[in-house]
C-alpha cells in the first residue's frame, strides 16, 4: 500500500491505496465521486475526463499514486450544491439549455474536456470545438447540440450579453 495525498475539488484527501489503483477508481470507489464515469477502460471514450493540475486528463490512464500531490477537479466540483441550478457552472447550464446531453453518460467528461478547451481558447470555432472534443465520444446526440452548448457556455464565460450560436 502507498499513501497518496490529493486535493479533489478543493478538499485535501489522504488514503493508503494499492499502487495499481487507477485515479478514476480512487475518485469513484474511495471518495464516492461517481460523477466521473468509467466508460471503456481503454482511454478511448473520454467519459472519465477530469482536470489534474489544470490539464484535462482521462483518469483511467493515471494511477492514483501518480496523482499524489496533485490538484484534481471533477465535474462534481463545478457547481455550488447549495445553490441548485442557480449555482451551475456555465457549461452545465449550457448543456442543459442547448440539449447537449441525452443519456448523460458522456456528459461529465464532455463538460470537463470543454472546460479545458474554453480555458485555452475562450472563443472557439465550431471546428476547434469538434477537434478539441475528438477524444470524447457520445453515442446519443450526434454532437450538434454539444457544440452549441460549448459555444453558448464560452460566450457566457467571456461575458457576452447576446449569445450567437453558429452551428
Amino acid at each position: 500500500m502507498t499513501k497518496v495525498e490529493i486535493t479533489v475539488d478543493g478538499t485535501s484527501t489522504e488514503h493508503e491505496v494499492e499502487p495499481r489503483l487507477l485515479l478514476v477508481h480512487y475518485l469513484r470507489d474511495v471518495l464516492g465521486r461517481t460523477g466521473t464515469n468509467v466508460g471503456c477502460d481503454t482511454s478511448n471514450c473520454g467519459a472519465c475526463t477530469i482536470h489534474m493540475d489544470g490539464q484535462s486528463v482521462k483518469s483511467c490512464t493515471v494511477l492514483a499514486v501518480q496523482a499524489d500531490g496533485s490538484t484534481v477537479d471533477t465535474v462534481e466540483g463545478l457547481a455550488d450544491p447549495v445553490e441548485g441550478e442557480a449555482g451551475w457552472h456555465p457549461l452545465q447550464r449550457a448543456f442543459h439549455e442547448e440539449h447537449g446531453l441525452q443519456c448523460g453518460y458522456c456528459t461529465p467528461g464532455m463538460i470537463m474536456a470543454s472546460k479545458g478547451l474554453i480555458e485555452d481558447n475562450p472563443n472557439p470555432s465550431e471546428k476547434e470545438i469538434r477537434d478539441g472534443l475528438e477524444g470524447n465520444l457520445c453515442r446519443c446526440t450526434g454532437y450538434q447540440n454539444i457544440v452549441k452548448a460549448v459555444q453558448s457556455a464560452a460566450a457566457e464565460m467571456r461575458g457576452d450579453t447576446k449569445v450567437e450560436v453558429e452551428v
